[in-house]
């Protein structure tokens, strides 16, 4: 049974963060600023963070949590909410053996990395969360802000403002100049690397990034009344002219320093919402082609919508995204058990600070 009860609600969340990545100390440092809010677990994935005190690994004083890389002592613990920030899979399969587990100890779920829409996954994934779900009492839901706001609850949001709505799109263009996680600017992005190897890699990253925005083109198509017969994925990329330096290591010159991601959403034979991806590893020292860093939603309707803003509406990609997720616990551990969607929960916001 879950912890998410009336009686539960007027007493602190209990917070278990999984995975101390960027995303995940962020996490930490806001749960431990939150009054309603206090830090029940950690795991890590590094056997050299195990044992380590988890308000000391995202920076802060010892908050007299201990990380451990056994999930079993993580199944065992009292608590209302997992916080999960793993690093993206590209089979959102290969992870959904420990979200069940976590879920049917009756802890509710918010992932940072994804199941924004798990029913893009299709019917067994939906039933195997859905399972443990029930087992535990618990919820999901997935969160953020890279495939989590601009890109499907922005272009829901804005809708209301229009009808006879034929398309929708969207672009993010991030700037990773100063993003320190080298997992996700070399390993996940293939930044720093010759083009030889980046196309080899090409495959399984664009599986990863399907995984990772399919979910966004169908929630924005299920919140218009749409059914998607199928998503097309277009993938292009630019060497470094220069050498760059960036916070997460040394991009050399003729190695892949950018790329662009198109997603088409297609529906009675034609692309239906649009979104485009663009990652620059340093924006300022590199050819606007593909626009600056920014965000710009357009719904196609009547009237006819647009909305744009600079890298500034979110200058910390991560902070926000963490916010995001914390912002969401309450609704999340007060709704009924199974996938709750942006489309099931109430309008999250955030708190004032007096």
């Amino acid at each position: 049974m879950s912890l998410a009860t009336p009686s539960a609600s007027r007493r602190r969340y209990r917070v278990v963060q999984w995975a101390t990545g960027a995303l995940g100390r962020s996490a930490i440092r806001g749960v431990l600023e939150r009054d309603d809010m206090e830090l029940a677990g950690a795991w890590v994935h590094d056997p050299a963070k195990v044992g380590a005190d988890a308000g000391t690994l995202a920076g802060r004083g010892p908050a007299g949590v201990a990380a451990t890389g056994d999930l079993g002592e993580i199944l065992d613990l009292e608590a209302d909410c997992v916080l999960y920030a793993a690093s993206p899979r590209p089979d959102r399969f290969a992870e959904l053996e420990t979200i069940c587990a976590l879920l049917a100890s009756g802890k509710n779920l918010i992932s940072l990395t994804g199941l924004v829409y798990p029913r893009a996954h299709g019917p067994l994934f939906v039933n195997e969360l859905e399972q443990a779900c029930k087992r535990g009492g618990a919820s999901v839901h997935g969160s953020g802000v890279s495939h989590g706001f601009m890109a499907d609850v922005m272009p829901l949001v804005l809708s209301r403002l229009s009808r006879r709505i034929t398309h929708v799109y969207a672009r993010e263009c991030t700037d990773f100049a100063r993003h320190p996680s080298r997992r996700l600017v070399h390993d996940l992005l293939g930044f720093g690397k010759d083009e030889e190897t980046y196309l080899r890699a090409l495959r399984r990253s664009r599986a990863t990034m399907r995984a990772l925005f399919s979910e966004s083109l169908h929630l924005v198509a299920a919140g218009l009344g749409v059914d998607l017969d199928e998503i097309d994925v277009d993938a292009d990329h630019r060497l470094a002219g220069a050498d760059l330096t960036t916070a997460a290591g040394p991009i050399p010159r003729g190695t892949v320093a950018a790329d662009r991601w198109t997603f088409n959403g297609i529906a009675a034979g034609r692309p239906v919402i649009t979104v485009e991806i663009v990652h620059k590893a340093d924006a300022a020292r590199m050819p606007d082609e593909w626009g600056r860093p920014g965000y710009s939603l357009r719904v196609d309707g009547r009237p006819p919508l647009t909305l744009s803003a600079g890298e500034e509406w979110v200058c910390d990609a991560i902070s926000a995204a963490s916010a995001h997720a914390l912002n969401s616990v309450p609704a999340v551990c007060g709704a009924a058990p199974g996938i709750r969607t942006y489309l099931d929960l109430p309008m999250i916001s955030g708190r004032m600070h007096l």
